[in-house]
């Protein structure tokens, strides 16, 4: 039976997210959840690969140039990225720092953080490819990350903060586009069905892990609708000449984040009081790229950064001329990734729908 706080939490989004298609994400007066913890790649990276040797990095501009201060962080984007606005609106803070930020206070930890790194993934070989973060070192990170906490808060406030954090995963896209798609070794090792349920098992491990540290109300992600990123339509619209999105790609995202929502079911009642829960970002992106005018988009082909084509981590720079000038008007910002106003939508939808689940 759901407790008089959880029914405030979930009448408060209500009335929060209610009448309008896009409405800006606004920090509620009392926080609805101690801490906001993350996993994942690209879209969840505040800044990891600032402080690895890779050369997949965003801290430089034009990354960043509409966030606070108009700084690159590190954040794949122009500003903020979902997991910053799901942290406003559950009113813990307006932004997840980056684990390995080396200016990470006390305070930061208490109210969470991000493992991410962009450009990894569930298997290995695409963490390999840019010699990013693996998984499994996301993990390490974590555990480590409880210890700090039991040192700051003492070892009953600490189980606590983890048991009742949100933990956000979201991963798996570059696993395709790293790995599968590119890497001929991986395609005669699996077909689709097959390297999807490879990932499955990894992430269903990875999830076991993550809930013997301590995460008990988590939220994993599907993977977007693949198709629909410029990069894909420019490198196989050379063969193909498909005006639209690669409907092939998406329907491997489709069918994978099938399979997701199945492997949460198999898992629940395997980890006594767990609350995980699926979180559909495939749908409102593919809204926003269907119906833009809806969200006041303009452009949904191409990416704010240079040509909007091709251009991602360092061929998305300063000294690019054509890079635009209103970020909001474009759904990605680069090849790759969603302009901050895309992010937020995606927030917005999570908030009404998934959140709730997990509160």
């Amino acid at each position: 039976m759901a407790s008089a706080l959880e029914y405030t939490a979930l009448i408060f989004l209500l009335f929060m997210f209610s009448g309008t298609s896009w409405a800006k994400i606004q920090r509620p007066a009392k926080r609805l959840a101690p801490a906001l913890i993350v996993f994942g790649d690209s879209t969840v990276d505040p800044g990891n690969n600032n402080n690895i040797s890779t050369v997949l990095k965003a801290n430089f501009l034009p990354y960043g140039r509409d966030f606070t201060g108009h700084r690159p962080t590190g954040r794949f984007s122009n500003g903020r990225l979902t997991t910053d606005f799901l942290a406003e609106g559950l009113g813990i803070k307006e932004t997840v720092p980056a684990y390995l930020d080396p200016g990470l206070t006390p305070e930061d930890l208490l109210t969470g953080v991000s493992f991410a790194s962009a450009g990894t993934g569930y298997d290995n070989r695409t963490a390999k490819a840019f010699s990013v973060i693996p998984i499994w070192k996301e993990v390490e990170y974590f555990k480590e990350y409880g210890q700090k906490l039991g040192k700051i808060s003492g070892a009953e406030n600490a189980t606590r903060i983890l048991n009742e954090a949100i933990v956000i995963v979201s991963m798996g896209s570059n696993d395709f586009l790293v790995n599968y798609y590119v890497n001929p070794y991986t395609r005669i090792q699996y077909n689709v069905a097959q390297f999807q349920d490879h990932l499955l098992q990894i992430g269903s491990n990875f999830l076991q892990e993550i809930y013997n540290y301590g995460a008990r109300r988590i939220l994993i992600t599907g993977i977007p609708p693949l198709g629909c990123l410029p990069i894909e339509r420019t490198v196989r619209n050379i063969y193909k000449q498909e005006q639209g999105c690669l409907e092939d790609l998406n329907q491997h995202a489709i069918s994978y984040n099938i399979k997701i929502q199945k492997m949460i079911d198999f898992l629940r009642p395997k980890l006594p009081g767990i609350k995980i829960f699926y979180a559909d970002i495939f749908s409102p992106l593919l809204k926003m790229v269907q119906n833009p005018a809806k969200y006041g988009f303009e452009n949904t082909r191409a990416a704010c950064c240079g040509t909007g084509l091709i251009e991602f981590s360092y061929i998305c720079n300063r000294r690019n001329p054509l890079t635009c000038s209103d970020a909001s008007k474009y759904i990605f910002w680069d090849a790759f990734h969603p302009t901050e106003k895309a992010y937020e939508i995606v927030a917005e939808d999570i908030l009404k729908t998934s959140i709730r689940q997990v509160l």
